[in-house]
Protein backbone atom coordinates (compact mmCIF):
# COMPACT_ATOMS: atom_id res chain seq x y z
CA UNK A 1 0.00 0.00 0.00
CA UNK A 2 2.84 2.46 1.04
CA UNK A 3 4.49 1.72 -2.41
CA UNK A 4 1.28 2.68 -4.03
CA UNK A 5 0.65 5.68 -2.60
CA UNK A 6 4.31 6.42 -3.36
CA UNK A 7 4.05 6.44 -6.90
CA UNK A 8 0.63 8.18 -6.68
CA UNK A 9 2.54 11.14 -4.79
CA UNK A 10 5.86 11.24 -6.59
CA UNK A 11 6.08 13.61 -9.71
CA UNK A 12 9.23 14.71 -11.44
CA UNK A 13 7.56 17.79 -12.94
CA UNK A 14 8.42 21.30 -11.84
CA UNK A 15 6.59 24.43 -12.83
CA UNK A 16 5.22 22.96 -16.06
CA UNK A 17 2.61 21.05 -14.08
CA UNK A 18 1.65 24.28 -11.79
CA UNK A 19 1.51 25.84 -14.98
CA UNK A 20 -1.27 23.22 -16.38
CA UNK A 21 -2.77 22.45 -13.00
CA UNK A 22 -4.08 25.92 -11.84
CA UNK A 23 -5.70 26.98 -14.66
CA UNK A 24 -7.97 23.57 -15.53
CA UNK A 25 -8.51 23.07 -11.76
CA UNK A 26 -10.09 26.76 -11.88
CA UNK A 27 -12.13 25.99 -14.89
CA UNK A 28 -13.28 23.28 -13.45
CA UNK A 29 -14.32 24.53 -9.80
CA UNK A 30 -15.75 26.87 -11.61
CA UNK A 31 -18.26 24.39 -13.44
CA UNK A 32 -18.47 22.56 -10.55
CA UNK A 33 -19.93 24.92 -8.64
CA UNK A 34 -22.75 26.45 -11.38
CA UNK A 35 -23.89 22.40 -10.94
CA UNK A 36 -23.62 21.96 -7.22
CA UNK A 37 -24.31 25.34 -5.48
CA UNK A 38 -26.13 27.77 -8.64
CA UNK A 39 -22.56 29.80 -8.53
CA UNK A 40 -21.87 32.04 -11.64
CA UNK A 41 -25.10 32.22 -13.42
CA UNK A 42 -25.43 27.80 -12.80
CA UNK A 43 -28.58 25.80 -12.09
CA UNK A 44 -27.81 24.10 -9.26
CA UNK A 45 -28.26 19.95 -8.93
CA UNK A 46 -32.18 20.38 -9.22
CA UNK A 47 -31.65 22.48 -12.47
CA UNK A 48 -28.90 20.65 -13.65
CA UNK A 49 -30.43 17.72 -12.90
CA UNK A 50 -33.29 17.59 -14.80
CA UNK A 51 -31.34 19.04 -17.89
CA UNK A 52 -28.90 15.94 -17.39
CA UNK A 53 -31.93 13.64 -17.15
CA UNK A 54 -33.37 15.22 -20.39
CA UNK A 55 -30.39 14.26 -21.65
CA UNK A 56 -29.96 10.74 -20.93
CA UNK A 57 -27.94 11.17 -17.95
CA UNK A 58 -30.71 9.19 -15.25
CA UNK A 59 -30.94 9.84 -12.29
CA UNK A 60 -30.25 13.01 -13.23
CA UNK A 61 -30.01 14.66 -9.80
CA UNK A 62 -27.18 11.60 -9.25
CA UNK A 63 -25.70 12.30 -11.88
CA UNK A 64 -25.28 16.25 -11.47
CA UNK A 65 -24.00 15.41 -7.95
CA UNK A 66 -21.56 13.84 -9.31
CA UNK A 67 -20.01 15.83 -12.05
CA UNK A 68 -20.45 18.52 -10.14
CA UNK A 69 -18.73 16.76 -6.95
CA UNK A 70 -15.65 15.72 -9.81
CA UNK A 71 -15.71 18.94 -11.56
CA UNK A 72 -15.69 21.13 -7.96
CA UNK A 73 -13.34 19.21 -5.64
CA UNK A 74 -11.61 17.66 -8.03
CA UNK A 75 -10.91 21.43 -9.32
CA UNK A 76 -9.64 22.80 -6.31
CA UNK A 77 -7.77 19.47 -5.62
CA UNK A 78 -6.06 20.07 -8.72
CA UNK A 79 -5.55 23.95 -7.64
CA UNK A 80 -3.66 22.51 -4.95
CA UNK A 81 -1.96 19.93 -6.16
CA UNK A 82 -3.41 17.58 -3.87
CA UNK A 83 -4.19 13.74 -5.03
CA UNK A 84 -3.29 15.17 -8.28
CA UNK A 85 -3.34 12.02 -10.27
CA UNK A 86 -6.76 10.55 -8.79
CA UNK A 87 -8.48 14.38 -9.00
CA UNK A 88 -7.01 14.32 -12.69
CA UNK A 89 -8.51 10.79 -13.03
CA UNK A 90 -11.80 11.77 -11.98
CA UNK A 91 -12.00 14.47 -13.96
CA UNK A 92 -10.85 13.12 -17.37
CA UNK A 93 -13.66 10.48 -17.23
CA UNK A 94 -15.70 13.37 -16.09
CA UNK A 95 -15.06 15.05 -19.34
CA UNK A 96 -15.23 11.69 -21.24
CA UNK A 97 -18.65 11.17 -20.56
CA UNK A 98 -19.24 14.92 -21.23
CA UNK A 99 -17.67 14.22 -24.20
CA UNK A 100 -19.31 10.84 -25.62
CA UNK A 101 -22.96 11.80 -23.98
CA UNK A 102 -23.72 15.10 -24.70
CA UNK A 103 -20.82 16.75 -27.36
CA UNK A 104 -20.29 14.19 -30.29
CA UNK A 105 -22.28 14.41 -33.00
CA UNK A 106 -22.63 18.83 -32.16
CA UNK A 107 -19.66 19.10 -34.30
CA UNK A 108 -16.29 20.39 -33.29
CA UNK A 109 -16.31 23.90 -32.05
CA UNK A 110 -17.67 25.60 -29.00
CA UNK A 111 -20.19 27.79 -30.53
CA UNK A 112 -22.17 24.41 -31.23
CA UNK A 113 -21.81 22.48 -28.06
CA UNK A 114 -19.20 20.92 -30.11
CA UNK A 115 -16.74 18.45 -28.59
CA UNK A 116 -13.21 21.16 -28.45
CA UNK A 117 -14.04 22.43 -24.50
CA UNK A 118 -14.72 18.46 -23.74
CA UNK A 119 -11.77 17.29 -25.21
CA UNK A 120 -9.19 20.10 -24.28
CA UNK A 121 -10.35 19.29 -20.27
CA UNK A 122 -10.11 15.75 -21.24
CA UNK A 123 -6.46 16.30 -22.53
CA UNK A 124 -5.25 18.11 -20.01
CA UNK A 125 -6.83 15.95 -17.05
CA UNK A 126 -5.26 13.03 -18.67
CA UNK A 127 -1.83 14.51 -19.08
CA UNK A 128 -1.79 15.77 -15.32
CA UNK A 129 -2.79 12.17 -14.48
CA UNK A 130 1.10 10.80 -15.87
CA UNK A 131 2.49 14.01 -14.69
CA UNK A 132 1.54 14.24 -11.40
CA UNK A 133 1.00 17.25 -9.32
CA UNK A 134 5.08 18.32 -9.51
CA UNK A 135 7.46 20.27 -7.20
CA UNK A 136 4.93 23.16 -6.53
CA UNK A 137 2.51 20.75 -5.47
CA UNK A 138 0.68 19.97 -1.45
CA UNK A 139 1.76 15.94 -3.01
CA UNK A 140 5.29 17.06 -3.09
CA UNK A 141 4.75 18.38 0.29
CA UNK A 142 3.26 15.52 1.88
CA UNK A 143 5.60 13.02 -0.15
CA UNK A 144 8.72 15.25 1.05
CA UNK A 145 7.86 15.70 4.61
CA UNK A 146 7.02 12.27 5.27
CA UNK A 147 3.10 12.69 6.24
CA UNK A 148 1.28 9.80 5.04
CA UNK A 149 4.42 7.87 6.63
CA UNK A 150 5.47 6.56 3.02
Amino acid sequence: MKTLIHKTLVANAGVEALILRVPIGLILAAHGSQKLFAWFGGYGLEGTGQWMASVGLTPGFIMALLAGSAEFFGGVALILGLGTRAAAAVNALTMLVALLSVHVGKGFFLDTHGIEYALALLSATSALIFIGGGRYSLDYYVLKNNLLGV
